[in-house]
């Protein structure tokens, strides 16, 4: 095999990796351990940290089937290196498994692609994974998943359980009997303990992590040379701040493991009872589970503790872990495609598509449904860190980095810096060497001038600025679990919101029905409840057709079924065993009327109404339900009357979907229309729809009979419609955003016209705008995918039905603050299913309607993640604002997502708000272009800090001097810590402005602003300088200098008698040591303050007092001592006494220097301008983002946007492309 092979695991998958083989090699080790010695350790660190160089460098490359060491890249943009080391399972060792029995006994899943010979499929197995006759296999183990090597792919892959490649057949046929106690062994050998382990590190391990980061070597580094060169205090401070830093990160890190530990550790360990192959009930503990065990789920409910198909019976489940939806699940049993009529035995199980009949890792069971005699079965399809909520977790302990461009821009800032030191290490050796200077002390003079330049403070300074902001946030009631996205939110540009519950409230109010008569609508009734209705079909629907439960005596289900339920006034009574067996096992669950409603009799109108008419009590029981699917858009059930020999089924759901299962001689031919006027003024409808089932069809067919067979030729019986009020606060929240510059978009899985309509309600589409709908549809027949486009009314019907006053949102502001940008006059709004048509076969279309698309409707849960990362293809910094129910996925992948709901979906999300309120979304933003700003801000200042500093010991260095061990405490301690932590503390400013903060430090303003600063500092330094050697009284200075003797009394002499008596070895004290000392300290307040802009993202630096009052003790304090010398302190910072009217001449140098750098900052927009402008006139200026680029192109477009009544279709060819053209129907 080839050596140099490269392989890819996880292909098509988010942690696609390459894979490289190595084996270790001994000479490479021992030349890497002579350098190791050499090194004193440094190589050892190196290695640690890149991961690639150590395998690189002690192994050679070998084929993955036999390499001992695995090498892994991620092929995602980051390129991130992992090593993992290749180990044995052994299959003799294990007590149930003797060679011989293996072949007979044993199935361990992978793939499974189960064979209908079960020997045979062991066999097959064996191959697989066995390369030697003493059936060991060789694996590794990467991020908590285990990689088996597999024979038939000739590559590693992870172990798969019964959630692929698994028809819905074998599911029943060859795994509902359960497994043999040897084969449950054998694969429990091999999936390992089915829990999802968070192992909480132990604080040493930590500690060793933690110290072994880069900078704290650094800081390590730093501290060993400056107690060489005696620089004590100093040393003992950083080692103070880092021993503090280090404890603090150990207990937030601690913290969120032990958190983490605490969320999953509820389903750790329990008991519970699996079926054996001979019918027989093992008790066993949950961690003993694999893919395979048949579970028996308790009838008083429990935590799931791993992914299981149900395969008999009915759960009632609380999915708030996942989903966030804190409204209770029905989860009936997998469709048996065996005992189907239609029979759809090829039918793959997937857990995504079959989720209505998937009990999830981490959920929990509220109760179970049984019928007489009969477990409630599911059959384990995941366990461990493949289930959903292992998949779930696996995402926090191992997230992908983020890639932000300030986070780039800050590894270049670094970089430069160390340019910068580089420059002065060669200067310092080479000024040394010519004067003569001794080697020992070069050599700690040059690496000290490389720990003057890179500041120990940085991280803890740019931390400063996202733990304030973090504070800021949970004052208001947004709590974030990923702190670096703060920075990320200050550069949204545009909100996707979900609208129930989100933009709109969250209940829905019954408004009224429109039944159907000889397929003609009745006029609109607003109560259900009445004698008149009570026996009809409609009512028998509304009462059936719903998920609802009783849990501790209280209905519980659906927001919106239970409005229904409660609109007909029925019962809901859950049957007892004993009532199900006197109703021939077929009704779980009865809905009746209560007795004022029923009349005393009544005589029967015709045939029809026969069943209806029976003296007995009136009731209904739901035999069968098909749960409502967001993929369908529908939910349907099977009921049948006390005493009637035939089955009804009801369909409920989107009009458009029921309609079109409905017998079309039962539709009104008005019902576009009448939905139309509905959608439009902002109602939700639903439309209902019934059939009477054959009586041959008996209870047992109907337990496994498909939705499918069930849901067609119904009879089409009306619409509900709901009202769905606005939430006070959308509109002004919304306003607020536009007039900040920010697009927001609507993803809802309601009904177009609806969403449409409210988008214009809430301003989200002004009045005056044009909304397109483009309706595409698939290839069919021979023919290309094609679109169409429509265009919608400008302006929605006015109606006093209407669920909002438009005139009560204030749009005018959001219209006049547009002016003066180019002003979108059209909107795209589409559904989910034109979504998918046009990403896959219109993909030069996508771009352009990213840019104008804001109404997204009938969107499914993995399409709004798909619209999510749409609009990031476009450079959009997008945001999602959902209430937690089927957003999950999307509000990961937004830059930032934030969750109105407090369950523990907000685990996957990055903020979450504790008011289910839209108006978290502007505080998020306002906070963090704050956070953003004080970032810049924090690393402007510190590159000016390091500058100064560095160029203050360069001086120096000149004169072979240095500044002292206290002067260096002095401005490290008592003025950049106190002025970093500080000037990190401004509130966001109180409203979003338009203009966003710049996305990163490399860009023209800021390396204007720094480099000018740099200037200014380094020119009044130097004048110091070197004006002070020009003055007359100037001397080289030494322990009976005087300059101050005609100005100072003897008392300063006396004071300082201790200089004859102990000589300055490190030339510390002089003249130019004291002038730069002064005028550098004013130089770092001078530019705080410079740096410490306000408006228009933060406060201004004046409302933050704890900065105001730092910067005036510091000025009044170095003033001071400058000014009016104190012997002590003086004597504590080694400053040497200058003549009164030099400390004038420093004051004025310091006043200057503030002056200019004030001027300068402040000109800064008009320098900028400038700059621009006079580089318009050489270049045509090219926007950066794909999207600006895209809105000039389609500006000059006469083609777009389309016509109304037009036609866009694919080529014929063009599906790898995208292309395609515009044909005018």
């Amino acid at each position: 095999m080839d050596k140099e092979e490269r392989k890819t695991i996880n292909r098509g998958q988010e942690d696609e990796m390459e894979i490289y083989g190595y084996n270790l090699s001994r000479w490479k080790l021992a030349i890497v351990s002579l350098g190791v010695v050499c090194t004193g350790g440094f190589l050892l660190l190196l290695l640690y940290w890149l991961p690639e160089w150590r395998v690189k460098a002690t192994c050679v490359r070998a084929a993955v089937r036999d390499c001992e060491v695995v090498l892994l890249r991620t092929t995602d943009e980051f390129k991130r290196w992992f090593c993992a080391k290749i180990r044995f399972l052994s299959l003799e060792m294990h007590p149930f498994l003797s060679p011989k029995s293996i072949i007979n006994k044993v199935s361990n899943g992978h793939a499974v692609h189960l064979a209908e010979n079960r020997a045979e499929e062991n066999r097959r197995e064996m191959r697989k994974y066995s390369q030697t006759q003493s059936q060991q296999i060789r694996y590794f183990t990467h991020h908590s998943v285990r990689y088996f090597w597999d024979d038939t792919l000739h590559n590693f892959d992870f172990l798969k359980g019964l959630d692929e490649g698994v028809s819905c057949t074998s599911i029943y046929e060859k795994h509902s009997a359960g497994l043999t106690k040897g084969m449950h062994a054998y694969r429990k050998l091999l999936y390992g303990v089915n829990e999802i382990s968070v192992k909480v590190p132990s604080v040493f391990k930590l500690l060793i992590k933690e110290v072994l980061n880069p900078f704290y070597i650094f800081q390590l580094f730093s501290v060993i040379l400056w107690t060489t060169d005696e620089y004590y205090y100093y040393a003992l401070a950083i080692v103070i701040m880092s021993v503090v830093s280090i404890i603090s990160s150990l207990y937030s890190i601690r913290k969120q493991y032990i958190m983490l530990h605490d969320m999953v550790a509820a389903h750790s360990t329990v008991r519970v009872s699996v079926c054996r192959v001979n019918e027989e009930v093992d008790e066993i503990f949950s961690t003993d589970l694999v893919p395979g065990d048949v579970m028996i789920i308790p009838l008083n409910g429990t935590v799931m503790p791993c992914d299981a198909v149900l395969i008999n019976g009915t759960c009632i489940v609380n999915e708030s872990m996942l989903t966030g939806e804190s409204v209770p699940v029905t989860k009936t049993n997998l469709p048996n495609p065996s005992v189907d009529i239609k029979g759809t035995g090829d039918e793959l199980y997937s857990p995504e598509i079959h989720r209505r009949h998937t009990l999830f890792c981490g959920t929990t069971v509220i109760q179970t449904r049984f019928y007489t005699g009969e477990f409630v079965k599911a059959i384990v399809v995941r366990t461990g860190f493949s289930t959903s909520k292992g998949q779930l977790v696996r995402s926090i302990l191992y997230p992908k980095p983020t890639d932000f461009k300030l986070y780039r821009d800050a590894y270049l800032f670094l970089l430069c810096l160390v340019a910068v030191a580089g420059i002065g290490f060669i200067y310092t050796i080479v000024n040394n060497v010519l004067n003569e200077v001794e080697v020992g002390v070069i050599i700690i003079e040059s690496l000290d001038i490389i720990t003057i330049t890179v500041p120990p403070a940085l991280p803890a300074a740019l931390t400063a600025g996202i733990v304030y902001a973090q504070r800021r946030l949970k004052k208001v009631g947004i709590f974030c679990i990923s702190p670096q996205r703060i920075n990320i939110c200050g550069q949204l540009n545009l909100i996707c919101f979900d609208k129930t519950g989100t933009l709109t409230e969250d209940g829905l109010d019954l408004w009224g029905i429109r039944r159907v008569e000889n397929a003609r609508f009745l006029l609109p009734e607003e109560n259900v409840c009445n004698e008149l209705l009570v026996k009809s079909q409609f009512v028998a629907c509304m009462a059936t057709c719903h998920s609802l439960t009783k849990i501790e005596g209280e209905l519980s289900g659906d927001p919106l079924d239970l409005k229904m339920f409660e609109a007909i006034g029925w019962i809901l009574e859950e049957a007892t065993e004993e009532e199900t067996a006197l109703h021939n096992r077929i009704m779980p669950t009865v809905v009746r009327p209560p007795k004022q409603l029923l009349p005393e009799s009544t005589p029967a109108g015709n045939q029809e109404m026969e069943l209806f008419e029976l003296p007995a009590i009136y009731e209904i029981g739901i035999v069968r339900q098909f749960p409502f699917s967001s993929d369908l858009q529908r939910m349907s059930v099977v009921a049948r009357v006390l005493g009637d020999r035939k089955m009804d089924a009801y369909v409920k759901g989107a009009p458009e979907v029921i309609a079109s299962l409905c017998k079309p001689e039962t539709v009104p031919v008005d019902f576009e229309s009448v939905l139309e006027d509905y959608t439009k003024q902002g109602f939700r409808v639903i439309a209902l729809a019934h059939r009477k089932l054959e009586a041959k069809l008996t209870w047992h067919k109907v337990q496994n009979i498909t939705r499918d067979a069930i849901e067609n030729s119904m009879d089409f019986m009306g619409l509900i419609i709901m009202q769905n009020k606005l939430k006070q606060e959308t509109p002004a929240v919304l306003e607020n955003l536009h007039k900040a510059n920010i697009r927001t978009v609507m993803v809802t899985g309601d009904n177009m016209l609806t969403a449409v309509s409210v988008a214009r309600d809430c301003g989200m589409i002004l009045p005056q705008d044009k909304v397109i709908i483009a309706e595409a549809l698939p290839p069919r027949d021979g023919k290309v995918a094609k679109i169409n486009w429509h265009y919608a009314d400008t302006l929605p019907q006015c109606s006093n039905l209407s669920a909002i006053d438009s005139q009560d949102i204030p749009m005018k502001l959001v219209h006049d603050c547009l002016e003066d940008f180019q002003v979108t006059r059209y909107h795209f709004a589409m559904n989910g299913k034109s979504f998918s048509v046009i990403l896959e076969h219109f993909q030069e279309l996508v771009p352009k309607l990213m840019l104008h698309g804001t109404v997204f409707a009938r969107m499914a849960p993995d399409q709004k993640t798909q619209l999510v990362e749409a609009l990031q293809n476009v450079d959009y910094f997008v945001g999602m604002c959902g209430d937690g129910a089927n957003d999950c996925g999307a509000l990961k992948k937004a830059h930032g997502g934030i969750s109105l709901s407090e369950l523990e979906a907000s685990v996957a999300s990055p903020f979450t708000s504790k008011t289910p309120s839209i108006s978290c979304v502007p505080n998020l933003i306002r906070e963090g272009r704050a956070a953003l700003m004080t970032s810049f801000c924090v690393f402007k200042f510190m590159a000016l800090y390091s500058i100064i500093q560095y160029f203050s010991v360069t001086l120096l260095y000149s004169i072979l001097s240095n500044l002292g061990d206290f002067q260096f405490l002095f401005i490290d301690l008592a003025i950049i810590l106190v002025v970093v932590f500080t000037m990190s503390l401004n509130p966001a400013w109180k409203e979003l402005v338009a203009q966003r903060p710049p996305s990163g430090l490399i860009s023209g303003a800021l390396l204007f602003s720094v480099l000018s600063q740099i200037l200014i500092c380094i020119g009044f330094q130097s004048l110091g300088f070197f004006w002070v050697k020009k003055q007359s009284w100037y001397e080289v200075w030494h322990p009976q200098s005087d300059a101050c003797n005609t100005t100072r009394s003897l008392q300063w002499n006396s004071s300082h008698s201790y200089n004859e008596t102990e000589p300055d070895s490190r030339n510390i004290q002089n003249y130019e040591n004291t002038t730069v000392f002064f005028i550098s300290s004013f130089q770092y307040l001078v530019v705080a303050i410079v740096f410490s802009k306000g408006k228009p993202f933060r406060q201004p630096c004046y409302k933050n007092y704890f900065f105001v009052v730092s910067l005036i003790i510091l000025y009044v304090f170095i003033l001071f001592i400058m000014l009016h010398p104190v012997a002590f302190i003086d004597q504590v910072l080694q400053i040497v006494c200058v003549p009164y009217q030099w400390r004038v001449t420093m004051l004025i140098i310091v006043l200057v220097n503030a002056l200019v750098s004030i001027m300068m900052e402040e000109s800064m927009d008009w320098w900028a301008k400038c700059c621009s402008s006079w580089a318009l006139h050489f270049r045509e200026k090219v926007p950066k983002a794909k999207y600006m680029r895209l809105a000039q192109e389609l500006s000059v477009d006469p083609e777009w946007p389309p016509r109304p009544q037009t036609t866009t279709e694919a080529k014929a060819f063009a599906q790898g492309n995208g292309s395609c053209q515009i044909t005018i129907t």
